[in-house]
């Protein structure tokens, strides 16, 4: 029982960090039932901002010890702040706006999707109560890049945006 114990602690521990890790950029087209995408620049996702419909996703599920994988392939964990889009590179924080109630959350894209009309950004459960859309699970945002990738290849938005 003690093994088993110090064989789950670690890798409950490890599971809590914040995804992250990617290096460069994903920009790589894709195909999805038929749809190919072809992924923005890292500069047009600098200046890029959408209004649009958001929905969430849930691809974790913590007691059952089942996650999901991202498009980076990280595990989906319920507490991460996360999202999906079509056509942003991969890996980029977004800050992500629900127009009727003003309230905003930043979110790491480290997915693809959501291949549903209308909506432009799928969001993780805890993102999505955050800027207080998951009762209804649908909601019309604001998605603004703030940076693309992580560690060196990181590239911020301009100061003065907002």
């Amino acid at each position: 029982m003690k093994i088993l114990a110090l064989m789950i602690v670690p890798c409950l521990l490890f599971s809590c960090a914040r995804p992250g890790g990617a290096d460069g950029y994903m920009t790589r087209s894709y195909t999805v039932r038929g749809q190919s995408y072809q992924p923005m620049s890292v500069q047009q996702a600098l200046n890029y901002s959408e209004v649009g419909g958001a929905s969430w996703f849930d691809e974790s599920k913590f007691f059952g010890l089942v996650f999901g994988n991202t498009s980076l392939g990280e595990k989906v964990m319920p507490w991460h702040l996360i999202a999906a889009h079509k056509t942003l590179p991969l890996p980029c924080l977004v800050k992500v706006t629900n127009l009727s109630n003003g309230k905003s959350v930043k979110v790491r894209v480290n997915d693809r999707g959501p291949f549903i009309s209308g909506r432009i950004i799928d969001l993780s459960p805890r993102a999505a109560g955050s800027i207080g859309m998951k009762e209804r699970g649908l909601a019309t945002v604001r998605v603004e890049v703030l940076s693309v990738g992580d560690g060196s290849y990181k590239r911020k938005r301009k100061r003065g945006f907002w």
